[in-house]
C-alpha cells in the first residue's frame, strides 16, 4: 500500500532547467519534502507537449509502475495531452494536476494545433480529482475549460529566501543606488514567443530617435529551447541598432539572478500570458520595480505601487512606459519603495507547500 503523505510527482522533463514551471515544482517538492511527505518523482522526458510515439510509450510505461491507490500529481505541461494514460488509469490511482497555464493558451499556435490541446487537455482534467493552478487567473481559464470550481485549488508560488531580515522573514535586497552609468533594465524569460523579446525590442528601438537616458537591456533565459526565436529576436536587435545596447546573457544560476536583480534598475517582462509570473514575485522579493504586459495572471501578480502594467502586445503603450521610467529615477525609487513593501507580504515555500498538503491531504 501507498505511504501515508506520500504520492508520486510526474515531471514533464530535466527540472533543473530555469524556468518558472520547473522552479515552482522543484521548490515545491523540496518544502514537502522538508515537511516529511515522502515524494517519488518521476521524470518524462519527450517534446511536451508535443511527445513523439516513443515518448508516449514511455510515459505509459512509467503511469503502469505506479502501484495502485497513489496519489499522483502531473505538471500539465504533459498532463494536458496524455490523456488517454489518465483516462486508462483513472479508476486505480488519484490524479492531481498541476496547471500553471492552460497548454492552448501558449502564443504562436495555429487555430487547429489550438483547438486539440483544448479538446485534450479538457478530457485529461476530468479525470482529475483536484486541480491545482498557480493563480486566480489560471483557475479561471481551468474553469471555463469546463472543470468544476470545487475541485480547483489556487496555489500560487512562494519565493526563495532572500538574506533573512526581522524574525526570519525573508528581506528585500536593497534599491540600487547607483547614480551614474545607463539605467540597466532586466528581463527575465525564456526566449520564446510568448515572452515577447520582440515587442520589447521594438519599443526600446523607438527611444533611440529622442534624446533620452542611456540605457542598456540585459536578457536572461534560454536561447536553446526555441533556437529559432532566439535567433530572430536577436537578429531583430541587430536590425533595429539595438546590439550593443543589449545582452543575451542565457541561462544562468541562482547565485547570477540573484547579482542581475541586485545590479538592475528595472524589470521588463512584455508576456502575451502568464499563469502567475514567478519573475515579477522574485523582483518584487528582491525591491525591484517592474513594467510588464497585464497578460494572463500578471494583472493580479505586481500590485500597482510596485510598477507598471501596459496592455499586452502594445507596443506604444509599452514604449511611453519606458520612457517614463527610464527617464524619471524618482519613480522607479518610489515604485521601488512599492516593490520592498510588497515583497515583504509574499508567502514563503514552506507556507505555499503546506497549502498545497492540505489538498492532497482532501482528496476525495
Amino acid at each position: 500500500m501507498p505511504t501515508p503523505r506520500a504520492f508520486c510527482f510526474l515531471i514533464p522533463g530535466d527540472w533543473s532547467i530555469p524556468t518558472g514551471g520547473f522552479g515552482y515544482d522543484r521548490r515545491l517538492t523540496q518544502a514537502l519534502v522538508a515537511a516529511g511527505w515522502a515524494v517519488d518523482v518521476r521524470r518524462l522526458d519527450a517534446a511536451w507537449p508535443a511527445p513523439d510515439t516513443a515518448a508516449l510509450a514511455r510515459a505509459r510505461a512509467v503511469v503502469a509502475d505506479i502501484a495502485d491507490g497513489s496519489t499522483v500529481v502531473a505538471d500539465g505541461l504533459a498532463f494536458g495531452v496524455l490523456h488517454d494514460v489518465v483516462a486508462a488509469h483513472a479508476e486505480r490511482l488519484r490524479w492531481v494536476a498541476l496547471v500553471h497555464h492552460p497548454l492552448h493558451l501558449e502564443t504562436g499556435l495555429a487555430a487547429a494545433q489550438r483547438q486539440r490541446l483544448r479538446e485534450s487537455e479538457s478530457r485529461a482534467l476530468s479525470f482529475a480529482r483536484s486541480v491545482v493552478v498557480t493563480s486566480p487567473r489560471t483557475a479561471q481559464d481551468v474553469a471555463a475549460m469546463g472543470v468544476p470550481a470545487a475541485r480547483i485549488h489556487v496555489v500560487e508560488p512562494g519565493t526563495d529566501a532572500w538574506p533573512q531580515g526581522p524574525a526570519g522573514r525573508p528581506a528585500p535586497l536593497p534599491a540600487p543606488a547607483r547614480t551614474d552609468g545607463p539605467v540597466r533594465l532586466l528581463c527575465v524569460a525564456t526566449v520564446t514567443p510568448r515572452k515577447g523579446h520582440a515587442l520589447l525590442l521594438q519599443a526600446l528601438a523607438g527611444l533611440q530617435r529622442r534624446p533620452f537616458p542611456s540605457w542598456q537591456l540585459h536578457c536572461v533565459g534560454s536561447l536553446a529551447r526555441d533556437a529559432a526565436t532566439a535567433a530572430r529576436v536577436q537578429a531583430l536587435a541587430r536590425e533595429l541598432a539595438l546590439a550593443g545596447r543589449v545582452v543575451w546573457h542565457g541561462e544562468v544560476d541562482a547565485a547570477a539572478l540573484q547579482a542581475h536583480y541586485a545590479a538592475a534598475d528595472l524589470l521588463v517582462l512584455a508576456s502575451l500570458h502568464e499563469g502567475y509570473g514567478m519573475v515579477v514575485a522574485e523582483a518584487l522579493a528582491a525591491g525591484l520595480p517592474v513594467l510588464a504586459s497585464d497578460a494572463g495572471a500578471l494583472a493580479q501578480t505586481l500590485p500597482a505601487q510596485a510598477g507598471w502594467r501596459v496592455p499586452p502586445g502594445d507596443v506604444p503603450a509599452l514604449q511611453a512606459a519606458l520612457q517614463r521610467l527610464i527617464g524619471d529615477p524618482a519613480l522607479r525609487e518610489q515604485l521601488a519603495a512599492g516593490a520592498r513593501e510588497a515583497g515583504r507580504r509574499l508567502p514563503d515555500w514552506p507556507t505555499q507547500a503546506a497549502r498545497f498538503a492540505a489538498v492532497l491531504d482532501a482528496l476525495p
